[in-house]
C-alpha cells in the first residue's frame, strides 16, 4: 500500500517527527497492551526458565532501540517527502493522518501444531513456507515466531497491525489485503520495541545456477554461493547465510547479532542440494556467528562456518561476517606473471616462512614493512608461507587446518593479510602457501561430522581416520567435499593473488596403504594400493587452477616415486594413469641423499660418494625442487649448520659448499628461514629465528653474516645465469666433467642455458687445498673466470681464490680434449663462467 499523500505546503519535517512520534507511542501502546493481556488471562510465561536469554535480548533490544528511532524517523521523513511531492500534483490536498491501526483476526493464520513443534525443536525443513506473509482466502496472514517477544506489530505503508499473541513467540495474524505488501515489524520487548525486515519476507537470495553447480560439484568460485555474504537483497542491505549439511534435520543461525540463539532464524532447505539458506536483513559486517544443526538424532551442534572467510582468534572458535575492502596495487606483478615463463623454466628460488614466528609478535601488515625489504635484499624470487589458514593449535604449524577459508587471525584480518601479499608483490617477490587437502582436525565445532554423520570425511572407517596425525581423511570421491577443495585452491590464487600452491602430503592421499598394516586397508577395483579419488582430485585441482589462473605453479610434496607428478594430467604413463599436473615436485630423495652426505666427515665420504650423485639418475624424471625446508631443522634433527661435521669453522664452510652445490644441481631452491645466516639451534615455532646473532655486538657475528652475504650473492649470480635456471628439467643442459672423483671428494659438472653458454660448478668437500687440480673442460670455452667462490674471507673462508683468468691446455682429460687447471679451496664451491 502507498503513504497518505501530505498536504501542499506543509513541513516534511515536522510530518515526519510527528509520524515517528505515532510510532513510538503505538509501539509502545502495543508492549502495554500485550503485557496487560496476558496478566489478565494469567497465562504462564513460556520464557521464564529462559530469563538470562530474556534480559540479553531486552539488553540487545535497548542497545539496538536509538536505531530503531533513528531509521523509523527517517522512514517517515521519506515518506513525508514523498507524500509531499505527490500532493502537488492532486488538486485537493488530502489532510494527513497518523497510520490507520487495524485489529487482525488471528485466527486463521495461526501455526499449525506440527510446525510449531518443528520450529520450536529447531528440525523445519521450510520456515518460509510457515513464516512471513502469505495471501490465503479472505486476505493476508502473517505469522512471526520471535522467542521472548511481548508484542508484534506489522507496519505495510499506513497500515499497523497488532499481531495475536499465541504463546511460545508465536505471533499471527489476519489483515484483509488483496496481496501480500511491503511491511516491517515492531517487536516490542520489555524495555524497547525494534523496527525490523522480517527475514521470512524474503525470496531465496541464491540462484538456481548456483544451486546447480553445487549439485553437480562443479561451483568453481563456492566461497560466493556458500558462506556468510553481505549483500543487498530485495532493496535490503542484510547477510546471507548458506551452508552445506544435507543429513541435518534442521539448521539455524546464531551469533552475536540474536545472543546466539537462533531459534528465530531457521534456515530453509534448498531441494535435494543439502544447502540451507537464510538472508537475515540488518546484520553485516563483524558480526560473529555458527550454525546450530540438528542432527539426524535430534541432538544438536554448534559449528564454525566451513567456508567462513574470516575467524575469532583461537582459541575461540566463531566465524566473522567479512567482506574485502583491500585495493590491490600489483597489477603490473600480475600481467608480468601472466605472460612470464613457466616455474620450471624461470628463476626460482624460494625463502621458506612461518609467518607468526619470522618476527615473533608482528601482524600482516607490520610484517609488509619489513619482509619484502629483507626478502629483496637476499635476492630470493618467492616466499613460501607455511599454511596461512586457519588452525586451532599453534603447534601444528598450520597443518592442521579448521578454517579452509580464512587466513589466520592470529596476525589479522584477512584484508590485513591482502596488504602483504600485495606488499610482497609490489618489491617483486612471488608468494607461496602451503595448502593442506589431505586431511582436517577432529574438532567438534568445525568439520568433523559436521552435519551428525560423515560428510567431509570418508564414511569408511579404515579410509576416514589417518593414521600418523590422528585427524580425518577427506572423501576425495564425494563430488561435493572435491568441489570444497578445489574451490578452495581457486579461492587463495584468484582472492588473495597467491602466486602457487605447495601442496603438502601428496603421498599420504596417493596411496591406500599409506602407514597402514595389512588388513588395515581394501584394495581399488582394480585389486590395486592406489588412491584413485585422490587421484582424479588432484588432476581435477591441478588443471582447474592452471586454466583460471594464469601464471601460477603448484608445487607437489610427494615423497614416492609416483610415476607423473609433473606430467600434464592427459598424458598416460607406463602405470595406466595420467599424469597429476603439477607444476614441480619437491626432491625428498636429493635432499635426504645430500644431507646424509655432508654428515659424514670428509675422511668418510669417499664411501658414500654415490650419495651425491644418484641424483642425476633421475633428475629430469620431473620437475624438481631441491628442499630444505622446515621438517630438515626440527624434532632433534638440528638446523642446517649443526648438521656438518668438524669444528665450527669447517662447520660453516661445509654448509657455504653444500649451498652453492644445491643451487648449481637441477632443480630450483628452497631454503627454510635461519638457515640463510647459519643459525645453530634448530627452529621452534615459540621463538623463531636468533637473530640476536646478527648482532655486530655479538662476537661470532661476522661468522653468521657471512653465510647470509653468500646466500645473497648466490641468488644474484643465479638470477643473472640462465644456464643455472632454463634448462632445469631438459638432460641437454647438464653435463658431468667428474662424478667419480670419490678419492679425492670432488665433484665437477656444467650448466648449459638455452644458447649453449656454460657454467663450470666444482666442489671440493675435503678439507685440504687442490692446487693446479687438473678437469676437462670444453675446447669451445678460450677462457674462464671466477663468479662464485665459497671460500672467500668475506663469507668467512680462508680466501683461496682463482683470481686470474683461467685458460683450458689441449691436454685431454676426463674425456675431453682439453683442460683447465684450477686451486680448488678447502670445503668449498667455485663457480666459473666463460671469460
Amino acid at each position: 500500500m502507498t503513504p497518505r499523500p501530505t498536504p501542499s505546503g506543509s513541513d516534511p519535517k515536522k510530518s515526519a517527527a510527528k509520524a515517528a512520534k505515532s510510532v513510538k507511542k503505538a509501539a509502545e501502546k502495543a508492549a502495554e497492551k500485550a503485557v496487560t493481556k496476558k496478566t489478565a488471562a494469567k497465562k504462564p510465561d513460556p520464557v521464564a526458565d529462559k530469563a538470562p536469554a530474556k534480559k540479553a535480548v531486552a539488553k540487545k533490544a535497548a542497545e539496538q532501540n536509538a536505531v530503531s528511532k533513528a531509521v523509523t524517523k527517517k522512514t517517515a521523513a521519506k515518506t513525508a517527502k514523498k507524500g509531499t511531492a505527490k500532493a502537488k500534483k492532486v488538486a485537493t490536498p488530502v489532510p494527513a493522518s497518523p497510520p490507520e491501526v487495524l485489529a487482525a483476526i488471528p485466527a486463521s493464520p495461526e501455526v499449525s501444531a506440527a510446525d510449531r513443534d518443528r520450529l520450536l525443536s529447531g528440525t523445519h525443513h521450510d520456515p518460509h513456507g510457515v513464516l512471513g506473509a502469505h495471501q490465503v482466502p479472505g486476505g493476508v496472514a502473517f505469522r512471526v515466531f520471535r522467542p521472548y517477544a511481548r508484542a508484534v506489530t506489522v507496519m505495510a505503508g499506513d497500515v499497523r497491525a497488532d499481531l495475536h499473541d499465541d504463546g511460545d513467540g508465536f505471533f499471527t495474524g489476519l489483515l484483509a489485503l488483496r496481496e501480500v505488501p511491503p511491511y516491517r515489524l515492531l517487536v516490542a520487548y520489555e524495555e524497547t520495541v525494534q523496527d525490523t525486515e522480517d527475514p521470512y519476507g524474503f525470496l531465496p537470495a541464491l540462484g538456481d545456477l548456483d544451486l546447480h553447480l553445487i549439485g553437480e560439484g562443479r561451483h568453481e568460485q563456492l566461497w560466493t554461493a556458500l558462506g556468510a555474504q553481505p549483500m543487498t537483497h530485495q532493496g535490503a542491505t542484510g547477510t546471507r547465510f548458506t551452508v552445506w549439511a544435507p543429513n541435518a534435520r534442521g539448521v539455524r543461525v546464531a551469533g552475536t547479532f540474536n545472543f546466539w540463539d537462533g531459534s528465530a532464524f531457521a534456515m530453509r532447505s534448498l531441494g535435494s542440494t543439502g544447502i540451507w539458506e537464510l538472508f537475515v536483513p540488518g546484520v553485516g559486517e563483524g558480526e560473529l556467528y555458527k550454525f546450530e544443526i540438528t542432527r539426524p538424532d535430534g541432538s544438536k551442534t554448534l559449528r564454525a562456518d566451513p567456508l567462513a572467510r574470516r575467524t575469532e582468534v583461537p582459541p575461540s572458535t566463531s566465524s566473522i561476517i567479512h567482506a574485502s575492502h583491500h585495493e590491490w596495487g600489483d597489477g603490473e606483478w600480475l600481467a608480468r606473471r601472466a605472460e612470464g615463463s613457466p616455474a620450471h623454466e624461470a628463476p626460482f628460488s624460494v625463502y621458506e616462512i612461518h609467518l607468526p614466528s619470522w618476527r615473533p609478535g608482528l601482524t600482516y601488515r607490520q610484517l609488509a614493512e619489513q619482509l619484502p625489504a629483507y626478502v629483496k635484499d637476499l635476492g630470493f624470487t618467492h616466499v613460501e608461507l607455511m599454511p596461512v589458514a586457519e588452525h586451532p593449535f599453534g603447534g601444528s604449524w598450520g597443518y592442521q587446518v579448521t578454517g579452509f577459508y580464512a587466513p589466520t587471525a592470529r596476525l589479522g584480518t584477512p584484508d590485513d593479510f591482502k596488504y602483504l601479499v600485495d606488499a610482497l608483490h609490489q618489491a617483486g617477490i612471488g608468494v607461496l602457501m602451503d595448502w593442506v587437502p589431505a586431511h582436517f582436525p577432529r574438532d567438534d565445532w568445525a568439520l568433523a561430522e559436521f552435519d551428525g554423520r560423515t560428510l567431509y570425511e570418508h564414511e569408511d572407517p579404515l579410509r576416514a581416520a589417518h593414521p600418523d596425525w590422528g585427524t580425518l581423511e577427506f572423501d576425495y570421491g564425494r563430488r561435493e567435499v572435491r568441489n570444497f577443495l578445489v574451490a578452495n585452491a581457486i579461492y587463495w590464487c584468484e582472492e588473495f593473488h597467491i602466486d602457487g600452491l605447495r601442496v603438502d602430503a601428496v603421498a599420504s592421499m596417493l596411496y591406500l596403504d599409506y602407514s597402514r598394516e595389512p588388513g588395515q586397508w581394501v584394495p581399488n577395483v582394480h585389486g590395486g594400493r592406489e588412491n584413485l579419488d585422490a587421484v582424479d582430485f588432484l588432476q581435477e585441482m591441478n588443471a582447474t587452477v592452471y586454466r583460471r589462473v594464469p601464471g601460477v605453479v603448484t608445487i607437489a610434496e610427494e615423497s614416492t616415486a609416483w610415476d607423473g607428478v609433473t606430467r600434464a594430467t592427459h598424458h598416460m604413463g607406463p602405470g595406466g594413469f595420467g599424469g597429476l599436473g603439477f607444476g614441480l615436485k619437491w626432491n625428498m630423495g636429493w635432499m635426504h641423499d645430500s644431507l646424509d652426505y655432508m654428515a659424514h666427515e670428509p675422511v668418510h665420504r669417499k664411501y658414500h660418494h654415490h650419495e651425491m650423485t644418484f641424483s642425476m639418475v633421475y633428475a629430469y624424471s620431473e620437475n624438481y625442487v631441491l628442499p630444505i625446508s622446515h621438517d630438515e631443522v626440527v624434532h632433534g634433527k638440528r638446523s642446517l649448520v649443526s648438521k656438518m661435521p668438524g669444528d665450527w669453522w669447517q662447520q660453516r664452510a661445509n654448509l657455504r659448499a653444500y649451498l652453492a652445490f644445491m643451487w648449481a644441481h637441477p632443480g630450483k631452491q628452497l631454503l627454510f628461514m635461519g638457515q640463510e645466516f647459519a643459525q645453530g639451534a634448530e627452529w621452534s615455532e615459540a621463538h623463531g629465528p636468533d637473530w640476536w646473532l646478527l648482532d655486530p655486538a655479538y662476537g661470532a657475528a661476522a661468522d653468521h653474516r657471512g653465510v647470509r652475504d653468500l646466500v645473497r650473492d648466490l641468488n644474484v649470480v643465479y638470477r643473472h645465469t640462465p644456464a643455472l635456471w632454463q634448462r632445469d628439467t631438459d638432460p641437454s643442459g647438464f653435463q658431468w666433467i667428474v662424478g667419480d672423483a670419490s678419492e679425492d671428494n670432488v665433484f665437477a659438472f656444467l650448466r648449459y642455458d638455452a644458447e649453449g653458454s656454460p657454467l663450470l660448478a666444482v666442489s671440493n668437500l675435503s678439507p685440504v687445498v687442490r692446487p693446479n687440480y687438473r678437469l676437462g673442460a670444453p675446447d669451445d670455452v678460450p677462457a674462464w673466470l671466477e663468479s662464485l667462490n665459497t671460500d672467500l674471507a668475506k663469507y668467512g673462508g680462508g680466501d683461496v681464490t682463482n683470481p686470474d683468468i683461467v685458460k683450458p691446455d689441449p691436454q685431454a682429460w676426463h674425456g675431453r680434449p682439453a683442460s683447465i687447471q684450477l686451486t680448488l679451496p678447502p670445503l668449498a664451491t667455485v663457480w666459473l663462467r666463460p671469460a
